[in-house]
């Protein structure tokens, strides 16, 4: 849908007979009138795109083709299918059985880390100046693992705090903790404690990981600035790190974090309608309240169910039951995290949800850091990777990549703020794949952490990643990794809906009604509120109690599932694969999940619907005139003082600088770069004189500076190339190095062979350089 061009206020043609006042009127009758079309049109399309979600579907019949066999064998597989199912039956109660015990022991244990790993303190949080109930911990190697190099630049993993505890991103061998041990980093993890320090907040948080840092950095003094790794909402974390300490940081590594929550599919991602839908930010406070000033993560985990239903309440279940000779051990270890609900301060969830759920004020550049201070991404100067996944239906792709186009006007601005920004997409993974797959931990994982390595060999820019190839073995995969130059317009193009004012239209309705709820409600509700009351809510919190009912510990009717369980694995009887009844069963599950998923889909698109009709018709009215949707606009790129400052010196300097401005011109020309190339160039640039006798910070300075001059002005900056190479022995030494990084010829395509040529014309080398 082309978008509604509004005439701006006072645009009108004002004639000599026209009162000011009535030329005003005119002007904001005519906004108003485009912004209600605007939001008419927007509420057509989102109706036209649900309209086939409610169209009646006509029934379909059911497979008969595993029932065509005689009646004797159909009445030998129906005995076998009773027989197994009976018996998958008992497996299954005894199953859950044990993830009930598993629940009522991890609560009992103040439900500590789910970490796959061996691990000891380094710092508790709850002992610094402004207490937290987050903790330092150091990783260590299985027997039989390398040995950890202190003097590799270390990983360090912030999990997400949204209802569950700390340690999927080391939930298995094969994890991100995992990948980052076989390459002998030092690796530590983020925790945190089921209980909140009283008053904390989350800036508190916020100053306990930079108290995390600075110890790593005094533990590892001739190692690289860490690797940073968030999850989720540890991304908020990581970029918060990033933007008010930016000298602690190595590269930041973002998974599935949803930086920028209004945006999204229409029609596809229905979790950030959910604060339009509840009114804003006050029933989070209400169930604070309720909670004696504590949140309980089981609302918001409840919640991650609701997004899909037909799994959460029926599929992971029935799967359970139909492979439940092969799925038990793996249903009771994600269980265990799945079912760890933490608490937060109400302070805590108010500002998540007031800030990123319904302000989105983080990608605006107005989220409060402090009294007089706000978070600014711009500030991060650490490269950024960002892991998305077009599967993943809570953290979708617009919500993990819209920031970037919200906080940089351009891929310009990039590169003149010396940024390098690198996204990489996964076709299908869900949420939860991202971190808890042994796949992806084994592909995208390890490539990202190889890409580390050579990261600081890498042009400023936005990039994104590419992986192709095939799957090797260890580390030695046979994967290929492309980096591939973007556009602030191709974040934009992924990102979906981003600016529509029904968004910032929440934010004011929200503002309204936590005035609402303060002065008639909480008062109310505070005065009845106790810690007993509390502690009995959270006890029967649905999905506390479904768990807890599940336990022989709580309920003495699950306790003969544990002998009956014993003699069917003693004397098992599967039926076999082609059992017309195991067809059946699975068909019917099939159309069990089916049903609730169109249930979903239906709600979806009806709460979608009535998002845009109540929101649209609030901003259509002006009410958010005075709520900002983009960033302010930064000044020219070529007025900014650090490129002023670069292109004074665009002729000043030597063979460094030219091999450096070389290499950017043959990867602007090829329009990306390959991590065979990354690894040529960032050991030229780290082992060979005179770039290495140069400190890190110095060649990093030295390389942003090259970017800027050539993306300002590349003609001139090749032109000047002979005025930092007089001498044809440091011509010719310097192009045989940049060939050399760049690879065979033969291996070039056109544009690089052309600039080859170029370079080799402006330098006046007549003959060609064997690469």
């Amino acid at each position: 849908m082309p978008p509604i061009s509004r005439p701006p206020p006072g645009a009108l043609a004002m004639t000599p007979t026209t009162s000011a006042p009535v030329t005003e009127l005119l002007a904001r009758t005519s906004e108003s009138a485009a912004r209600a079309l605007e939001q008419a049109q927007r509420i057509t399309g989102v109706i036209q795109r649900a309209a086939p979600t409610f169209a009646p579907r006509l029934p379909t019949f059911p497979d008969l083709s595993p029932f065509q066999k005689s009646p004797f064998a159909l009445a030998q597989d129906a005995m076998a299918y009773a027989i197994d199912a009976t018996q998958r039956g008992i497996l299954f109660w005894d199953t859950m059985r044990q993830a009930g015990n598993t629940f009522v022991s991890h609560e009992a244990a103040g439900c500590p880390p789910v970490l796959h790993f061996a691990y000891e303190m380094v710092v508790d949080g709850r002992s610094l100046p402004r207490p937290c109930n987050y903790a330092l911990v150091s990783i260590t190697p299985p027997e039989g693992w390398p040995a950890q190099n202190p003097a590799l630049r270390p990983f360090v993993i912030i999990d997400p705090r949204a209802g569950h505890g700390a340690g999927i991103g080391g939930f298995k061998s094969d994890s991100q903790v995992g990948v980052a041990l076989r390459r002998g980093h030092p690796v530590y993890f983020v925790i945190f404690f089921r209980e909140p320090e009283p008053s904390q907040t989350i800036l508190d948080i916020t100053a306990a990981e930079e108290e995390f840092l600075r110890t790593i950095a005094t533990r590892h003094p001739d190692a690289p600035k860490p690797v940073v790794i968030g999850n989720c909402q540890g991304g908020w974390a990581v970029m918060m790190l990033g933007a008010t300490a930016p000298e602690l940081t190595g590269p930041l590594v973002l998974n599935g974090a949803p930086l920028s929550y209004w945006a999204g599919e229409t029609g596809k991602n229905p979790m950030r309608y959910a604060g339009g839908l509840a009114g804003g930010a006050w029933p989070a406070a209400m169930l604070s309240d309720l909670g004696n000033g504590r949140f309980d993560g089981a609302n918001l985990v409840q919640n991650f169910e609701n997004l899909s239903p037909g799994n959460a309440k029926f599929r992971k279940y029935a799967n359970l039951f139909q492979n439940v000779d092969t799925e038990s051990e793996r249903f009771l270890e994600f269980e265990r995290w799945w079912g760890g609900f933490f608490l937060m301060n109400a302070d805590e969830i108010n500002w998540i949800v007031e800030n990123l759920f319904i302000g989105n004020r983080f990608s605006r550049g107005t989220l409060s850091a402090g009294p007089g201070a706000a978070f600014d991404m711009r500030a991060v100067r650490s490269p950024i990777i960002v892991f998305a996944s077009a599967g993943d239906n809570i953290t979708p792709p617009g919500q993990a990549l819209r920031w970037i186009a919200d906080v940089y006007d351009d891929e310009q601005q990039i590169k003149t703020l010396g940024q390098t920004i690198i996204y990489l997409m996964h076709a299908d993974i869900g949420h939860l794949g991202i971190f808890v797959s042994g796949k992806v931990a084994l592909k995208e994982h390890a490539e990202i952490a190889t890409t580390l390595d050579t990261i600081e060999a890498v042009a400023p820019g936005l990039y994104e990643m590419r992986i192709t190839g095939t799957e090797g073995t260890g580390l030695n995969t046979g994967f290929q990794v492309e980096l591939v130059e973007r556009s602030i317009a191709d974040i934009r193009a992924l990102s979906g809906e981003a600016e529509n004012e029904a968004f910032p239209a929440v934010a004011k309705v929200s503002a309204l009604n936590e005035t609402l709820y303060d002065l008639t409600l909480r008062p109310i509700i505070r005065q009845f509120a106790t810690e007993q009351t509390a502690e009995l809510r959270r006890q029967l919190h649905p999905l506390r109690a479904k768990r807890s009912l599940m336990s022989d510990k709580i309920n003495p009717f699950m306790a003969g599932f544990a002998t009956m369980a014993e003699h069917v694995r003693a004397h098992r009887q599967q039926a076999a694969p082609d059992n017309a009844f195991i067809a059946a069963e699975r068909a019917m599950a099939d159309r069990i999940e089916a049903s609730i998923d169109r249930y979903r889909d239906t709600r979806d698109a009806r709460q979608e619907i009535a998002f845009h009709i109540v929101y649209g018709a609030l901003a259509a009215i002006g009410i958010t005139d005075d709520v900002p949707i983009e960033a302010p606009a930064q000044a020219a790129l070529a007025q900014t003082p650090e490129v002023q400052v670069a292109m004074t010196r665009i002729a000043t300097g030597g063979y460094a600088e030219a091999v450096v401005r070389m290499m950017i011109l043959l990867a602007r020309a090829r329009g990306g770069v390959r991590r065979d190339r990354l690894a040529r160039s960032n050991a030229l640039l780290t082992t060979e004189s005179p770039f290495a006798e140069m400190s890190a910070d110095a060649r990093q300075s030295m390389i942003r500076e090259q970017t800027l001059i050539v993306a300002v002005d590349a003609e001139q900056a090749l032109a000047t190339l002979p005025q930092l190479l007089p001498g044809a022995p440091d011509r010719r030494r310097a192009l045989q190095t940049v060939a050399d990084v760049a690879g065979p010829e033969t291996d070039q395509p056109e544009a690089v062979l052309a600039m080859l040529a170029r370079l080799r014309e402006t330098l006046k080398l007549a003959r060609p350089v064997a690469a």
